[in-house]
């Protein structure tokens, strides 16, 4: 079918083109991707091992597809790989780090990530060839100065970030999502613009090969579902 546009009240549209499977196909194709989503994990110890620049923008295209309100795309990936900015943004953390495990945190809290076995140290934010920043974009900043709105940002950029992460496993990469807290050196180290908030900084890089995590058990379908 040709791709022609078609225009409803002054607005361009296109028709929408999927291929079609048999409910077969549609099983094991979601089978499959279920089986290869439940191997990944969240990680901390990466190589230094050098991946294509291509990689990494292929990664964040793909993040990029993700739907947005009003498809408005609120969000910015800073990719991070020169050895110093890692090495502030590893310092900056680790401060910030420190202070929540010392005093911030909860005794509940830590009772409960004592399972991971994490601290304030992060030598990962160094060892991974790269950091890509998630920033979202509270509102719009328009070339010309003004202000526009953005809806639903956080579910956007969280939807964006799922989508990342998806293919960060899919080409064989490992991945964290980590969270220090508050994370405005961020912005001061990266130098973005006032309408960008820190949203996740994610390590990435391919799994040192003595790499462990945590035997954890992910609940089944019956507790996370509910059918009508």
């Amino acid at each position: 079918m040709t791709n022609h546009v078609i225009h409803r009240n002054g607005h361009p549209f296109v028709h929408y083109s999927a291929s079609i499977h048999t409910p077969e196909e549609v099983i094991y194709t979601s089978a499959a991707f279920y089986q290869r989503m439940n191997q990944r994990r969240s990680l901390r110890d990466f190589t230094d091992e050098s991946i294509p620049r291509e990689v990494i923008e292929n990664i964040i295209r793909t993040a990029s597809t993700a739907p947005s309100g009003a498809n408005k795309q609120p969000w910015t990936f800073c990719v991070v790989s020169n050895p110093e900015t890692k090495k502030e943004i590893r310092l900056a953390a680790e401060k910030e780090e420190y202070e929540s495990y010392t005093q911030r945190m909860s005794n509940e809290w830590l009772r409960d990530i004592e399972p991971l076995q994490t601290d304030w140290q992060k030598p990962f934010l160094e060892t991974a060839p790269y950091l890509i920043v998630v920033f979202k974009q509270v509102y719009e900043l328009k070339p010309d100065g003004t202000k526009g709105n953005h809806y639903y940002v956080n579910e956007s950029v969280g939807i964006a970030c799922g989508f990342l992460l998806a293919a960060i496993h899919q080409v064989g990469l490992a991945a964290l999502t980590h969270t220090p807290s508050p994370m405005n050196f961020l912005s001061q180290l990266l130098h973005r613009p006032e309408n960008e908030r820190p949203y996740l900084l994610i390590p990435v890089g391919y799994a040192a090969p003595d790499a462990l995590v945590p035997d954890l058990k992910r609940k089944p379908l019956s507790e996370v579902s509910v059918w009508y």
